[in-house]
């Protein structure tokens, strides 16, 4: 019964490319049971499909073995039964319009996105590495560190930072063997710190719990390491031990939803589920790394979210959102006598889950990009902090400033910043809690000296910051030179590779640019500069030039005036 449903093995089908075979059910002597369970789980809503199926699944798990069996697909558990019956109704609640469904157009997918592939891939460093590895972890290593690297961040960015990483951290062996300040200072400026601290965590139990050696298939890559998702597991099983493991990310989701026309909330977990069995479907059992690398290329460099380049398309004669402008196109230049024969999602019964919302009519202008639609999302919260460069510009080896460590969890767990507090008020209080807070590391400071410097706003995921950021230099003091754990007083060359964040680096911007001249803070070198100067008006500037002495400028005029 679930043959469709379950991991494709190699030259098998799923039931959205054979979806006659359901006609199997009819050779079964337990026809009639399982016709009966099939009523129920199109009857009835999710939930109680989802109920029935668990205390059901017990009864049925030695007869469907011997279903299972014979398709090559094996049950763990009476959950995970449940679980691909409830896969199987979603998949036949689908309309074809939406589904791959016959094995000619899966292979011609294949063949036409691998072809492109071997013209036009990328030459990377995490895919020369994997090509060249032969020892199958150092492969693995090699595929883990770009993938969660790649995770919000563009390819441009993640080069010079894998390069860097690899050649200080060759090995498993050598990041585990690496502190967490090391990781967190080569890490700085890459932005989502938690993945750094998460892969170096990977990267130690590898060596101290599994020999060494890492899993290798997707599902033993998700359960045993921590911060490997479904996709991350799915791209090293892939393309680092060759598993038939689809996955799908933001590229993968954009190219899917074209394809096959998917226009409804491509985060909603129905649709996230068609997608991941539309992967497993496609994916190359021969070829399945570079059938992955493929197709999130694909939508890197040809199917990109606002200017998509549908001419160079390998797989745009399959594209469900092609043939739609393509048919918009024809009608609205009425060349052709009738309506072209372009087939349209036809779902009978109610309003196809796939989709877009009938609220959300397709938009000609857009074009492919009509896919897939966007939920709307929450605007990140805001939050204000005030936050304070304090400053020794004659310490001892040179100016210093005071940096403090972030705590070991949450945003930006174990980096360093410069001493704030929450700004939940504003004026006076501010600048005291603020106060209060550095005396706590530096130990008594003069109130009058702490200075308003500007502001810098900085957006993480989901948090939106104000720092209301202060300088305090302190001169004429004795240079502190013992602080509490935690804090540390760094040297200008030190603090620009350190492990700070972003935001930090615009607080100190905004810093250096309140305090010029060669002594950073004193009042000896707060003068303006010729550029911040206004500029007089031309009067004055005549005037000027009728007071202003005749100062010869060559040597003649000098040696005539001296004669």
């Amino acid at each position: 019964m679930l043959r469709q449903v379950g991991t494709a093995r190699r030259g098998q089908i799923s039931l959205a490319e054979t979806q006659p075979e359901w006609s199997y059910l009819s050779a079964q002597p337990a026809k009639s049971k399982l016709l009966s369970l099939w009523r129920a789980i199109m009857k009835k809503p999710q939930a109680a499909v989802r109920s029935r199926l668990r205390k059901q699944a017990s009864r049925q798990e030695g007869r469907e073995k011997r279903v299972l069996s014979s398709s090559q697909v094996k049950p763990s558990t009476a959950a995970g039964l449940a679980k691909r019956q409830e896969e199987a109704a979603w998949q036949a609640s689908v309309s074809s319009y939406h589904l791959f469904r016959d094995t000619a157009e899966v292979m011609a997918f294949r063949e036409n996105l691998l072809n492109w592939y071997d013209r036009e891939k990328r030459n990377l460093p995490w895919r020369r590495l994997a090509e060249g590895e032969v020892d199958l972890d150092r492969r693995a290593y090699a595929v883990w560190v770009s993938e969660v690297m790649l995770q919000q961040t563009q390819v441009a960015t993640v080069i010079d930072y894998y390069t860097r990483w690899m050649q200080k951290w060759p090995t498993l062996q050598d990041l585990a063997s690496a502190s967490l300040e090391e990781v967190n200072q080569l890490w700085a400026g890459l932005g989502y710190y938690s993945r750094g601290r998460r892969l170096q965590q990977g990267a130690r139990k590898v060596v101290e719990e599994l020999g060494g050696h890492v899993p290798h298939t997707a599902e033993s890559l998700q359960r045993l390491l921590p911060g490997v998702g479904r996709y991350t597991a799915g791209a090293i099983a892939s393309i680092a031990f060759g598993q038939a493991t689809g996955v799908v990310d933001g590229n993968v989701i954009r190219v899917l939803c074209r394809v096959r026309a998917i226009g409804a909330d491509s985060s909603s977990t129905l649709v996230s589920q068609h997608l991941w069995g539309l992967a497993q479907q496609l994916v190359d059992p021969a070829r399945p790394g570079d059938f992955n690398q493929a197709a999130m290329e694909l939508g890197a460099l040809v199917c990109t979210p606002q200017h998509p380049r549908c001419s160079q398309c390998p797989v745009r004669s399959l594209c469900r959102a092609h043939q739609k402008v393509e048919r918009g196109k024809l009608l609205a230049s009425q060349s052709l006598p009738g309506s072209p024969d372009v087939e349209e999602c036809a779902s009978s019964t109610e309003q196809c889950q796939l989709c877009a919302h009938p609220t959300e009519p397709w938009d000609q202008t857009l074009g492919v990009t009509n896919f897939p639609r966007k939920a709307s999302r929450r605007p990140p919260r805001e939050e204000r902090s005030a936050i304070c460069v304090l400053e020794q510009p004659r310490a001892p080896g040179g100016p210093q400033i005071l940096l403090v460590q972030r705590p070991s969890s949450g945003l930006l767990a174990g980096l360093w910043e410069f001493p704030s507090v929450t700004a939940e008020a504003s004026g006076r209080c501010q600048r005291e809690a603020l106060l209060q807070e550095l005396q706590s590391w530096a130990g008594p400071l003069p109130a009058s000296h702490l200075q308003h410097l500007g502001q810098v706003v900085h957006t993480f995921s989901h948090i939106k910051l104000t720092y209301q950021v202060y300088g305090l230099a302190l001169e004429g003091q004795t240079p502190v030179t013992i602080v509490p754990p935690g804090a540390r007083w760094l040297t200008r060359e030190e603090f620009h590779t350190a492990a700070v964040s972003t935001a930090m680096k615009k607080v100190f911007r905004v810093y250096e640019g309140q305090q010029p001249g060669i002594c950073k803070g004193s009042k000896r070198s707060q003068v303006s500069t010729p550029s911040s100067r206004k500029k007089p008006s031309p009067g004055q500037q005549l005037l000027d030039s009728f007071f202003r002495p005749l100062i010869p400028t060559d040597s003649s005029n000098l040696n005539s005036m001296a004669q």
